[in-house]
């Protein structure tokens, strides 16, 4: 199998990605089982990435159903180092607009279904991973010039926060998380 830098995993409204040349379709097994899809190995400018439909082609699934780790241990057999992960989420702030790109540095879990999996370790393996900075600085100062690039209103920093979905949130939640100082909301973080 080929070795692929850059992954890139697609949200809702993101299932495909036209830009893509000499494109061929590989499926991954994983030990946590298969990944929403089969990747999309294809060129970007001259760069070979690998990119995956979060929800599968379609839509066909629920954000409490994704695979997380099947798609990450799957991005990881295929060699890939960098994750960009483009997700459609609501704002909890007035400065950001629609179509506005938002780099958040920090992530607020509100998940609780105990199907979606948390952690690629248990059943007797124990591993304790620091998180205090989920987000690459290096991958997000490239995503922000390419925003500047194009001309997308881009902000950088921020949380987001993930609820459990498929349902959103109550506005008397949204109120709460605005008043906890999150920026954009979300599922599938």
């Amino acid at each position: 199998m080929e070795k692929i830098n850059i992954g890139i995993i697609g949200g809702s409204g993101l299932y495909q990605m036209p830009e893509l040349q000499n494109v061929h379709h590989v499926p991954v097994d994983t030990p946590f089982g298969p990944p929403s899809d089969s990747f999309v190995i294809g060129e970007l400018e001259e760069t070979t990435v690998a990119f995956l439909p979060r929800h599968g082609r379609g839509h066909r699934i629920l954000p409490t159903e994704l695979p997380f780790r099947a798609n990450i241990y799957a991005m990881k057999l295929l060699g890939v180092e960098y994750i960009l992960s483009v997700s459609a989420v609501g704002s909890l702030q007035e400065q950001y607009a629609p179509t506005d790109m938002v780099v958040p540095d920090q992530f607020f879990d509100r998940t609780r279904a105990r199907a979606r999996e948390s952690t690629f370790f248990g059943d007797g393996i124990v591993g304790h991973v620091s998180f205090a900075n989920p987000v690459c600085n290096e991958l997000g100062d490239i995503l922000e010039e390419s925003c500047k690039g194009v001309g997308v209103n881009v902000h950088r920093g921020g949380t987001y926060l993930c609820m459990e979905g498929p349902a959103f949130s109550t506005k008397a939640e949204s109120n709460v998380y605005r008043q906890w100082g999150m920026d954009v909301i979300g599922m599938t973080n």
